[in-house]
């Protein structure tokens, strides 16, 4: 029975270097079929299943090791609770401030999940020319440090303007706000380096 709650149609969740699930949405947890308490310090591999597990254990391989940034992937796979899914999986490594890899994220968006009112409400918020320029630079795992040289800005302007777009997309953090500006149709899939379409900048 639905619960009331808004879903996003893309589900985010934040990983360990092993590929063991630390924290996620819950609209991840919903997609898998099973809750927080039941999935986090799982391996992702156990509760997805995938019918392809060595093409995606390459792609977090090299996500790891600093030969890619991001991928997308197809995958089919059978839910924690027995449903058998198919859908989009994105790996994104997350730099911090430092330069340091601070998280790898993924997104997954089922097909059978459509979009939702939040979604909707999303898709209304308009960026700046710049603000979608360091959007771009976040969702490729760019620091804050590699975008104050690329923009030239200085630190201090590039984390205004982050801080800005996590109050617009009430995203606590920034791998949240790549998450929700892939959920609102933002941000290009299947294409890289993921671009802001036209209709989001003001």
């Amino acid at each position: 029975m639905p619960d009331g709650r808004t879903r996003y149609a893309t589900g985010m969740a934040t990983l360990t270097s092993d590929l063991r699930v630390l924290a996620g949405d819950d609209d991840f947890f919903h997609h898998i079929g099973g809750s927080s308490a039941e999935l986090c310090g799982r391996d992702l591999f156990d509760l997805l299943r995938p019918s392809a597990p060595a093409v995606l254990r390459e792609h977090f391989s090299r996500l790891h090791d600093g030969r890619r940034t991001r991928f997308t992937e197809r995958v089919a796979g059978c839910r924690f609770d027995g449903r058998v899914f198919s859908g989009e999986l994105t790996g994104t490594a997350i730099e911090g401030p430092t330069d340091q890899l601070s998280a790898i994220v993924v997104l997954l968006r089922p097909d059978d999940e459509p979009a939702t009112d939040e979604v909707t409400r999303l898709r209304r918020i308009l960026l700046s020319p710049l603000e979608a320029r360091i959007l771009e630079g976040v969702a490729t795992g760019a620091s804050t440090v590699q975008l104050a040289s690329k923009l030239y800005l200085s630190r201090q302007g590039v984390e205004y303007h982050v801080g800005s777009m996590l109050r617009k997309l009430e995203a606590p953090n920034r791998a949240a706000l790549v998450s929700r500006a892939y959920a609102a149709g933002m941000l290009t899939v299947g294409t890289w380096p993921a671009r802001v379409l036209p209709d989001f900048v003001k």
